[in-house]
Formats: C-alpha cells, sequence, structure tokens
C-alpha cells in the first residue's frame, strides 16, 4: 500500500490531481483507488503532466522520451478512461480530467474484467459516501458548482416555456451535439456491486461532443444518434429521474439522469442542501392548498427530500395534511408536478434567476477562485522562476483576510474570466 507522502508516485499524483479545482483529499482510500487505476510508473508519469490540454510531443518533453513511445503511453491511458484524447485541426490532445466528472466515473462506465470492480467500487463508497470529505469539496465548496440540474420539459406550460432558455433544455443539449455517448451509470454500477441499486434504467447516462468522442473510441460508452438520445431522455422523464449536467451554456460534457438513492449530487443535495452543492433550475414547485389532497406522491418522489406533509391549522384538530415545500433545498427538476395527479402543483419562476457559466473554461477559473487554486490554473508551466513567482503572487490573495480577498477576487475574477471568454 502507497504511504501519503509527497515523494512516492501516488503523493506525486494526488499532488496533481489536486492541482486542478476539482481535486481529490488525499487519504488512504485515496492512494488504494489511485493503487488500482494506476501503476507505480503510470502514477509517476501521469504526476508531471500539464492541466491544460497537450500534444503527445509536449509529454515526450515533460517524460523525456521518444514521441512515439509517450503516445503509446498516452493511448494505453486514453484507452482505459485516465486520459481523454480529442481531434483539434487534425491534431491530437490529451488531457487528464479530474476525478469527477472524470476518471472515477470512467472506471465504472463499462463492465470490465480486467479490474476488480467490486473492490473498487467498494473503495469509492468508503471515500466518497462515508469519508465525505471528497463530497464535501466537491460538492459543498464555492458558489459555483460543477453540475446543475434541468428542468423536466414535459411539465412546462407555455407561459413557463417563455423563461426557459436554450441552454436550460436537455433537449437542446442533444440537439446542438455532434457526438453522443450513452455509458453505464456510475452511481448505480457502484451500488449494484454492493448490493443496493435501485432499479433505475443502468445504460442511461449521456456524454456529448469531444468527452463523448473519446469515451466512444476507446469502448467506454457506446455511440448513439439523436433519435435515441431523445428516446432515453423520455424515458428517464417516464422513470423520475432528474437530469443533472454540466454547469455551462455552451458545449456541455455531461448529463446524467439521477435517482435519489444512487447519484453523488442527489445525495449530496439531500446532505448539504442549504449550501447549494447542485445549481438549480430557475423554478420552483407552488402547491395549491384547495387541490392538494395530501396523498403524498410528490413526497415520495422528490430526490432530495424538499417536499413533506403538514396539517393545515393545529394539528390536535385533526387537521387535513398538505404539500410542504422546502425552497432552499428544492432542486426545481419538476419531477413533483409531473407526478401531481390532483393538478395541485406547478412550477413559478424563482424570485431571482440562477446564472450558469458561459463554457468550460468560464466555470473551471470561476471555481478555481473561489476554492484558492487559480494560479495553478494560470501558471500550469512552473518551470521558469516568473510563473513561481506570480503563482505566488496569487497565492497570497487568494489567503488574504475574506473581505479583503473578495475585493481581489472580485477584480481578478471579472477581469480575466471576461478575457478568457472572449477569446474562448
Amino acid at each position: 500500500m502507497a504511504h501519503l507522502t509527497p515523494r512516492s508516485a501516488y503523493g506525486r499524483l494526488a499532488e496533481r490531481i489536486n492541482r486542478f479545482p476539482q481535486g481529490a483529499p488525499p487519504t488512504e482510500l485515496l492512494f488504494r483507488i489511485l493503487e488500482m487505476l494506476f501503476s507505480e510508473r503510470e502514477a509517476g508519469l501521469v504526476a508531471l503532466l500539464p492541466i491544460k490540454p497537450f500534444t503527445a510531443g509536449k509529454a515526450a518533453a515533460v517524460w523525456k522520451t521518444d514521441e512515439a513511445q509517450a503516445r503509446k503511453t498516452l493511448e494505453e491511458l486514453a484507452g482505459r478512461g485516465i486520459l481523454l484524447d480529442m481531434e483539434v485541426r487534425g491534431k491530437t490532445y490529451y488531457v487528464l480530467p479530474p476525478p469527477m466528472a472524470g476518471f472515477f466515473e470512467f472506471s465504472l462506465m463499462r463492465v470490465r474484467q480486467n479490474i476488480d470492480q467490486k473492490l473498487l467500487s467498494e473503495l469509492f463508497y468508503q471515500y466518497l459516501n462515508v469519508e465525505e470529505d471528497f463530497i464535501k469539496a466537491l460538492f459543498a465548496t464555492g458558489k459555483t458548482q460543477l453540475g446543475r440540474t434541468f428542468v423536466q420539459e414535459p411539465v412546462l406550460t407555455g407561459e413557463n416555456a417563455l423563461h426557459v432558455m436554450d441552454y436550460e433544455r436537455a433537449s437542446h443539449v442533444i440537439e446542438r451535439s455532434r457526438h453522443i455517448g450513452i455509458g453505464v451509470c456510475y452511481c448505480r454500477h457502484k451500488m449494484e456491486h454492493l448490493g443496493s441499486a435501485c432499479d433505475a434504467p443502468m445504460n442511461i447516462c449521456m456524454t456529448f461532443g469531444s468527452t463523448a468522442r473519446s469515451l466512444t473510441k476507446h469502448g467506454i460508452a457506446r455511440e448513439v444518434d439523436k433519435a435515441q438520445a431523445r428516446d432515453l431522455l423520455q424515458e428517464a422523464y417516464g422513470r423520475d429521474l432528474v437530469q443533472f449536467g454540466e454547469n455551462v451554456q455552451r458545449g456541455v460534457a455531461f448529463l446524467c439522469n439521477c435517482c435519489g438513492c444512487c447519484c453523488e449530487a442527489m445525495i449530496a443535495a439531500r446532505k448539504y442542501g442549504f449550501l447549494e452543492p447542485v445549481h438549480t433550475t430557475n423554478f420552483l414547485p407552488e402547491v395549491s392548498d384547495a387541490d392538494c389532497t395530501g396523498c403524498g406522491r410528490c413526497v415520495s418522489v422528490c430526490p432530495v427530500d424538499a417536499l413533506a406533509l403538514a396539517a393545515i391549522g393545529e394539528p390536535e384538530d385533526g387537521s387535513e395534511k398538505v404539500a410542504r415545500l422546502d425552497a432552499q433545498v428544492c432542486l426545481g427538476c419538476g419531477v413533483c408536478v409531473r407526478n401531481c395527479r390532483e393538478g395541485a402543483l406547478s412550477l413559478v419562476p424563482r424570485p431571482e434567476r440562477v446564472l450558469t457559466p458561459l463554457t468550460t473554461t468560464h466555470r473551471t477559473v470561476a471555481m478555481a477562485i473561489e476554492r484558492g487554486t487559480l494560479q495553478d490554473l494560470i501558471f500550469d508551466n512552473r518551470v521558469l522562476f516568473s510563473h513561481r513567482a506570480l503563482a505566488a503572487l496569487l497565492g497570497v490573495i487568494l489567503r488574504l483576510p475574506p473581505v479583503k480577498q473578495a475585493m481581489a477576487v472580485g477584480q481578478v475574477k471579472s477581469r480575466f474570466t471576461q478575457w478568457l471568454v472572449e477569446r474562448g
């Protein structure tokens, strides 16, 4: 078993992973997971890779080897979902994705015999669901989160539809994507190995664009067309699954169809709803007391326990019960509205619109600022002294007292993210 020391290959890999905003707290469980996914040699090599996309030539220079050997190693890693490879203007680039959404999920997005997936699932469960440091760091840190909820389109009325932007529709994400991949649901696959998966469909989670192209190329996901993806989306609606996707307006990379019992995002939303670990839709369900019969159907289908039955008037009077909403934890998905047979629930706009980052770059920079890793993101090449000096300066800014930090970060955030977006 690896030791928690930065001098080991796995220790250096953990440090590399944590230079990205979506990192992984280094515990003994993380090291056991990394040992299952990476050989010691691979861990040492990947620890040297940049955060930004890179070519085989760049990897060869970093690894001090020839390009052919570097490309072979990179392709082996991409074949296991450790790296993603993408074609840009006829040139192949590689990138190490974060653990989530990334190589943690990819390791269970297909059934494999070359790794003990049952043991890996048990380790994931202990690391994510028992220790909880990883989930808290991923879902309950900062205001900009990895994912957002999509409203269930079948429940939208004509008036509601006027308030829904195209990027807020799962159907629009499907229509705009040139590549669509369907993979095994990581969450339910993990829970299946633990003997507690629900009966929701397993092969229903979607990836798009360059991520889908890489995963389908290596057999981690299967390629489908838009019609097949639309059918799966309708199946997800019918099974009361929540659409949870990348928190961006353009170039959404993933769209999961989540159940409340297995999904890490939904579990986090129940545990840390007051911290807003998942960005909501721009809607809230509104209860009509006159129409509500207190059947409790909406309560049972809510994936984050945002609804409960409460008595009208004084409980000792034996008053009838109606549904009551905890708006602080509600995702605004609309699953409850879809299941209300009395028409007592309807969607209404939230008082304030929920803002969605423009692109993955925009979201990543915002997350880095909030999590104190912006210096790692900007100054990826840490060889030059000037880079180290600037990184140290930004590190000082990000460790200022909260009020001063907010002022400094606000300036960096507004100017730098705008600069990136304009050139993205």
